[in-house]
C-alpha cells in the first residue's frame, strides 16, 4: 500500500507548481476593502439630526449664533455660566461680560452672560449643547448648510423678515462649488449693531410643517419674564452688548472669523496677535475632560491637548511674549547686563563660574564686570549710595550668612539695631541733630542703584 502511494505523492508534488501558475490568484477576483476614513458614517450626524439640533438657534443673528456655536464646544463652561447667570439675575449686557473676565471659561462662553435669557435656554439641557458643539467641530459645513436650510423654511413660511430688531438680507452663495442657481445665503444682523435681540420661537411652528416627524426639533422655552408677549416670534428685551460679540459666521467656508479689536477689548488677559490667523480654533484645554463624540475629533483635539502649541497660536500669546522677552533681553544687554540664561544648564554653569570668581577674591566682593561687560560691579556710585563700598549682589549673598560664622559680630549688630529703633521712637526734639548732607550736582543716576526705568 505504501509502495503505490509513493509514486502518487511524487506526481502531486511535481504538478503543484504548474497548477499554481495556471490558476488565477484569488485576490484578483476579490474586492479590495476601502481604507477606513478618519470619520465613519456612524460618527456623522444625519441631515435630520442636524436640523433637529439647530432648529432652536438657526434664527439667531449671525454674530450671536457664532458665539453660541463656539461656546457649545465647551459644554461644561456653558453649564457653569448658566449657573452664574442664574445667581446674578441683574447682570446682563456688556457689564456682565466684564464681571466674568476672571472666570476660567473660554471667552466665547464669557460673552454669553450678556444674554441671561439665552443662558436660561442653554442651561436646560447640557446634552443638547454638547451635541451642537460636537456637530460643529466634526461637520462645520453641514452645520452651516442646516442653518441656511432652516432659515429658508422659516422665510417661506412668512416668519423671517426684517423689522425693528433685525435686518434680513440675501447674498450670493460663496461656497467654492457654488453655481449660479445655488440658493442665496440668508444673513441676519441686528438692526442696531450695539443692541442685540435674542428671538424666541417654537421651532415646531415657525418653520411651517416640520419635515422629519421622527426627529422633532428641540425646544426649551425661555423664562416668560424676558418675553412678555405671546407672538409666534418674539424678541423681548434687547441687550446693549457693545463689542462683547466678536465672532462672525464665514458662510461657505465652514468657519468663524474673529474681530481682533473687539476680542482684545474684552479679553485683556487673552490677547490675539493682530498679525496672526483670525479664524477661530477650538481650544481643547477648555473642554474640561468632556469626551468628544467622534473619532476624528478625539484624534485631532487629543493631540492638541498633549502639546499646547495650538492654544498658544490661537491666543496669539507665544509670538507676543517671545518678542517682549527678546526686547527686554536686548535692553539689558545695551545697559551692560549679561543676557539671561536660555536654559537650566547655562544657568548652572554661570552660577558655578560666579562662585569660583568670588572664591578668588577673599574680601567677598564681586570682581568688576562679574555681571557682564558693564554689570553692577562697574558702578561704585550705586554701591556708595546703598551704604558704602562696591556692594554687589554677590557680596550681599556673602553678608547674609556672615553672622553664622561670627556670633559676637551678630550680637553687636543686633544691639546697634535696637539702639537705632529706640532712637527713632524718641521725639524729634530729643534726637541729636546731624549735619546736613549734600550731594555733588553731577552725580550719575545710571547703574544698578539708580532710578528704576
Amino acid at each position: 500500500m505504501q509502495t503505490h502511494a509513493l509514486p502518487a505523492l511524487l506526481a502531486a508534488l511535481l504538478l503543484a507548481p504548474a497548477m499554481a501558475v495556471a490558476a488565477p490568484p484569488a485576490a484578483s477576483t476579490a474586492k479590495v476593502a476601502p481604507a477606513p476614513s478618519a470619520q465613519s458614517a456612524d460618527d456623522k450626524f444625519s441631515r435630520e439630526q442636524l436640523d433637529q439640533i439647530l432648529a432652536s438657534v438657526a434664527l439667531y443673528p449671525d454674530s450671536l449664533l457664532a458665539q453660541v456655536l463656539m461656546a457649545s464646544t465647551y459644554p461644561g463652561d456653558v453649564t457653569d455660566a448658566a449657573a452664574w447667570s442664574k445667581a446674578h439675575p441683574d447682570a446682563k449686557g456688556e457689564e456682565a461680560v466684564r464681571q466674568v473676565a476672571s472666570q476660567p471659561w473660554d471667552p466665547s462662553v464669557q460673552s454669553l452672560v450678556a444674554f441671561p435669557q439665552l443662558l436660561a435656554v442653554l442651561g436646560q439641557d447640557p446634552s443638547w449643547v454638547q451635541r451642537m458643539g460636537d456637530a460643529f467641530l466634526a461637520q462645520p459645513d453641514a452645520v452651516m448648510d442646516s442653518v441656511q436650510r432652516l432659515r429658508r423654511q422659516a422665510e417661506a413660511a412668512g416668519n423671517l423678515k426684517s423689522n425693528e430688531q433685525q435686518k434680513v438680507s440675501h447674498e450670493a452663495a460663496t461656497a467654492p462649488a457654488a453655481t449660479p442657481t445655488a440658493p442665496q445665503t440668508i444673513i441676519i444682523e441686528p438692526a442696531d449693531p450695539q443692541v442685540v435681540y435674542v428671538p424666541s420661537y417654537n421651532p415646531s411652528m415657525v418653520y411651517g410643517t416640520w419635515a422629519y416627524p421622527s426627529y422633532p426639533p428641540y425646544y426649551y422655552p425661555p423664562p416668560p419674564y424676558y418675553y412678555p408677549g405671546g407672538a409666534l416670534l418674539s424678541f423681548g428685551i434687547g441687550m446693549a452688548v457693545g463689542g462683547a460679540l466678536w465672532g462672525d459666521l464665514n458662510w461657505g467656508h465652514g468657519d468663524i472669523d474673529i474681530d481682533v479689536n473687539r476680542y482684545n477689548n474684552f479679553n485683556s488677559n487673552r490677547q490675539i496677535n493682530r498679525d496672526g490667523n483670525h479664524t477661530w480654533r477650538h481650544d481643547a484645554a477648555n473642554r474640561d475632560g468632556v469626551p468628544y463624540r467622534d473619532r476624528g475629533s478625539r484624534e485631532q483635539y487629543g493631540r492638541q491637548l498633549e502639546g499646547a502649541a495650538g492654544r498658544e497660536d490661537y491666543r496669539g500669546r507665544e509670538g507676543a511674549r517671545g518678542a517682549e522677552r527678546e526686547h527686554a533681553a536686548q535692553s539689558l544687554q545695551d545697559r551692560g547686563f549679561e543676557r539671561p540664561a536660555s536654559n537650566n544648564l547655562e544657568a548652572r554653569e554661570r552660577a558655578g563660574n560666579s562662585q569660583r570668581q568670588m572664591s578668588q577674591h577673599p574680601g567677598g566682593g564681586r570682581p568688576p564686570g562679574a555681571l557682564g561687560q558693564g554689570g553692577a560691579g562697574q558702578h561704585p556710585q550705586a554701591g556708595d549710595r546703598a551704604g558704602g563700598g562696591n556692594f554687589g549682589a554677590g557680596q550681599a549673598g556673602q553678608n547674609a550668612f556672615s553672622g553664622a560664622r561670627n556670633p559676637s559680630q551678630a550680637r553687636s549688630d543686633a544691639h546697634r539695631g535696637q539702639r537705632s529703633m529706640q532712637s527713632s521712637q524718641r521725639p524729634a526734639s530729643a534726637r541729636p541733630q546731624g549735619r546736613p548732607m549734600s550731594r555733588p550736582a553731577g552725580m550719575s543716576r545710571g547703574g544698578g542703584g539708580g532710578r528704576r526705568r
